[in-house]
């Protein structure tokens, strides 16, 4: 997109762009969202940068109208599997904070001279200017949602000193910490968290979408997997709420999402946790679950060209492919869930929560344990899980390779590497170890035509597994659509049934034929 196609959009104040890049005013220093309702500056005015750092880098402090670092992430960190995009997906997760550049790189197998070079090329920030702008956002939440000491905040947030907390704030937002508070929103403000108290009931937190959102098929997906004394939705339809528990590298956390969108593109969030340090990575990681980091226009535009997936696409505008807020526990379970039902797959993962799960120390409803850890299943004997004995050797295989790091599912694995060493493990094949890279490596180009659903889903809409290339980098969203087509034709049966069961018989007895 060339600068003055960016500065139309910023014109058009069109929010299809918000998070894919920034825009500054030099006579204001100021940087935005290209939404951003203020008045449009002179075209000779205004600079563009891919990133709120590289924004923040060259000077310029955040819009206190439109909230630019409120904004959901650039779906390209999600499409792009080289270092860069391995890169901000890592340091989204909070690695920075916890391990620094010297971490980040050690993770991506490049020296830190040559990460730095990188992001600096594409991004025009470095890892630490990238996770600084991202302490700045946590900071800035916790002051206007909690009633914490500045101090508190300020290590909670992630920075090394009380000073560099304040000298952070005062450039990214030009006021102080005691300012920015005072400046908290209202509760009918339409960017960024909000909220009131100490904090006792939980950290709110607005997570931003763009586009349309099909809340109902996520909630859906998620709820008909539901694994009991870790995840639960409660609510009716409309107005589902759905919790979790986390386990995050300071402790536990529980996480609750609602159902109805808000009006300015967001989902209700709020999180319980036991080490506030833990904000940035349990937002993360949330993102991740409900894919609000999606493109749903770029995706509609690609597969709505295909006459076969147009009809889809107009059907459920928003589509998403929900990804996991923790990569071993999405893989274990998936290789739990082969070759037997939905209920099946959710009693062997109850039998195998209840025998090596770790207790909550504060239950909360119904959720009581945290996943066992990838390390205890390699070496437990699994005797509880009514299954095939290669099935129990799968499991132990698959606990060890995630525990010593012959797996990788973490946010910057590299994904072809990450299925290769899947597809070695005994017992773990090309649509296993596909399903594990769509969803516990959030990859959105994922196609798994073995699968039985997705043919019926194709035979069902016309489409053509030969025209699949043309659905490049989107597959993941087009299998969406074929299990949803193939759902509604079961429904749709389903109802024939009801309406004409002596046709339904016959059907059946000729198949048996």
């Amino acid at each position: 997109m060339t600068d003055d196609g960016k500065y139309e959009a910023v014109c058009s104040r069109d929010a299809r762009f918000d998070g894919e890049f920034f825009f500054a005013v030099a006579t204001t220093g100021i940087y935005c969202r290209p939404s951003c309702p203020a008045i449009t500056p002179k075209r000779k005015n205004v600079r563009f940068f891919p990133t709120a750092a590289a924004a923040q880098g060259a000077g310029f402090r955040a819009c206190r109208r439109c909230r630019p670092d409120a904004v959901p992430g650039s779906a390209e960190w999600n499409a792009r599997a080289d270092v860069v995009g391995r890169a901000m997906r890592l340091i989204g997760d909070g690695v920075v904070d916890r391990e620094g550049v010297a971490g980040l790189a050690g993770r991506l197998g490049y020296s830190a001279r040559q990460v730095q070079r990188q992001l600096n090329a594409e991004l025009g920030a470095g890892p630490l200017a990238l996770a600084r702008a991202q302490r700045g956002h946590t900071a800035r939440i916790l002051l206007q949602t909690t009633g914490m000491q500045a101090a508190e905040i300020a290590f909670a947030a992630g920075f090394a000193s009380v000073r560099q907390f304040n000298d952070t704030i005062r450039e990214i937002y030009a006021a102080t910490p005691s300012e920015l508070r005072a400046a908290r929103p209202g509760p009918a403000a339409r960017f960024g968290p909000v909220g009131a108290g100490d904090g006792a009931a939980g950290i709110p937190v607005r997570l931003a979408f763009r586009g349309p959102y099909a809340s109902a098929h996520v909630f859906d997906h998620l709820g008909d997997q539901t694994l009991a004394g870790v995840e639960e939705i409660v609510g009716a339809r409309g107005s589902r709420t759905y919790r979790r528990a986390l386990r995050l590298p300071g402790g536990a956390g529980i996480a609750e999402v609602g159902e109805a969108p808000g009006t300015g593109g967001w989902l209700e969030c709020r999180l319980h946790l036991a080490d506030l340090r833990d904000l940035t990575t349990a937002t993360q990681r949330m993102r991740r679950l409900f894919d609000l980091d999606a493109d749903p226009y770029a995706v509609g535009e690609r597969l709505g060209a295909d006459p076969a997936l147009a009809p889809l696409v107009a059907r459920r505008p928003g589509l998403r492919a929900p990804g996991a807020v923790d990569p071993h526990e999405l893989a274990v379970r998936t290789v739990l869930g082969r070759h037997v039902s939905p209920a099946k797959g959710r009693g062997l993962g109850e039998a195998l929560l209840a025998a090596y799960g770790e207790p909550l120390e504060t239950p909360s409803g119904g959720l009581t344990h945290l996943f066992p850890r990838a390390d205890r299943l390699a070496e437990a004997g699994l005797s509880e899980l009514h299954m095939p004995d290669a099935r129990r050797d799968t499991l132990r295989a698959l606990g060890t390779a995630l525990a010593d790091g012959t797996v990788r599912l973490d946010a910057g694995a590299d994904r072809d590497e990450a299925e290769k060493a899947l597809l070695d493990l005994d017992g773990i094949g090309p649509r296993t170890a596909g399903y594990i890279r769509m969803r516990a490596l959030g990859d959105p180009d994922v196609l798994l035509p073995s699968d039985e659903a997705v043919r019926t889903g194709m035979r069902q809409t016309g489409a053509e597994a030969v025209d699949a290339e043309a659905w490049r980098p989107w597959r993941s969203y087009a299998m969406h659509h074929f299990w949803l087509a193939a759902a509604d034709r079961d429904t749709s049966d389903e109802h024939d049934t009801r309406e004409r069961p002596e046709k339904h018989q016959a059907h059946h007895e000729r198949k048996d034929r």
